[in-house]
């Protein structure tokens, strides 16, 4: 499949989660029976999917599958969520495709808030996650409908991961390098100045320069694509990733009580709908082959424009609606391989340590950044 990517730092916390356990590089089996126990009661699972949930045969796990990952922001009693991912597994269970939904799309949400009588309005696709405190009972059916009724994909898996507690896994190697490729200053707290280039930074900084988006406004960010929530996208990438090269360097992978430490740290902070009689490690198993350096990234065909709340991501009609409405399509029938041929453009490439571009020739990164 063209337009192989780094994922996203959901992605590779879908894949790892479970994968460490495997532990595929000379575990014994010993730690074999440590991760199985660990990791299927460890992981919270509850259904939330709802009539977005598709069937799966569980006895016989085969693709293809769809995987809707939300990434949950918790701060001051409340659940946010920004990040709103669809992972989709061809048949063979061999090739990735990642759809990230740009948390400024335009979209039609069924309950816009008791602003809007909880009646359905237009707003940006985030609106809908912060219509409530009421996470689990309101906010995410809200976010999960409205997505479900702007793609119809449905999924046969669904994953809500809290990246702030997931962070707390830095503790445990006590640094992880990351590469702003430009200095930025915090909004936050005590306004850190955070310098070009690579440098080692513990929980506390890493947590703070990954959650920045405004002070991605520079020229060259917009140049490259990487402005704004994109940027700080690009950082969360990079931190997860960074975070997995130090546990395995550490030999997190191989311990039995360092990789029980590794999945007791995701309890609370990684919860699934998954089809009943399916565990963590089933899932584990069946896509520990697949890795997460040949993840295809795709951007949903939008510009942005200006609409009645404001600049938004918007799905133009005409040849953006063609190019969306096969994307579903593609998302549900397993074809995104003739997808992505037929619209490269919305197609990120990227080579490990190289320039981030699309499949048009378009920079999105910058030679000493690893924002892939």
């Amino acid at each position: 499949m063209a337009g192989k990517s780094g994922a996203p730092w959901w992605a590779h916390m879908m894949l790892y989660a479970g994968g460490l356990t495997m532990v595929a590089a000379g575990g014994s089996a010993a730690v074999m029976q440590i991760g199985l126990n660990t990791a299927n009661n460890a992981l919270q699972q509850e259904e939330f999917l709802g009539d977005a949930q598709a069937e799966m045969d569980v006895e016989n796990i085969e693709g293809p599958l769809n995987i809707l990952v939300l990434g949950v922001d918790k701060q001051g009693g409340s659940t946010r969520s920004d990040t709103m991912i669809m992972v989709h597994v061809n048949k063979d269970l061999t090739d990735v495709s990642m759809v990230s939904l740009p948390r400024d799309l335009y979209v039609e949400i069924p309950d816009c808030g008791p602003d809007w009588g909880n009646n359905t309005c237009m707003q940006k696709l985030n609106h809908a996650a912060s219509i409530s405190d009421d996470w689990e009972g309101v906010t995410r059916p809200n976010v999960i409908s409205t997505i479900y009724n702007l793609t119809g994909v449905q999924f046969h898996m669904g994953a809500t991961v809290d990246f702030n507690g997931f962070m707390d896994l830095v503790d445990l190697v006590g640094e992880i390098e990351l590469c702003p490729w430009h200095e930025i200053q915090s909004i936050h707290g005590d306004k850190r100045v955070f310098p070009e280039g690579c440098n080692y930074y513990n929980k506390e900084e890493s947590l703070d320069l990954i959650r920045q988006r405004y002070p991605w406004d520079d020229p060259e960010d917009y140049e490259n694509n990487l402005w704004g929530d994109y940027g700080r996208q690009a950082m969360q990438q990079q931190a997860i990733k960074a975070l997995i090269t130090e546990l395995k360097a550490d030999g997190y992978h191989k311990d039995p009580g360092k990789l029980t430490d590794v999945l007791e740290g995701l309890e609370g902070k990684l919860t699934l709908d998954m089809p009943q009689g399916l565990t963590a490690v089933d899932l584990a198993m069946n896509l520990r082959d697949i890795n997460p350096e040949d993840i295809t990234s795709i951007r949903v065909p939008a510009t942005s424009q200006e609409t009645e709340v404001g600049s938004s991501e918007v799905i133009a009609e005409g040849e953006q609606q063609i190019a969306a409405d096969a994307l579903w399509d593609a998302l549900q029938n397993d074809t995104m391989d003739e997808w992505t041929a037929q619209y490269p453009q919305w197609v990120k490439q990227t080579g490990k340590g190289a320039t981030d571009s699309t499949s048009d020739g378009t920079a999105e990164g910058t030679s000493n950044s690893t924002t892939d």
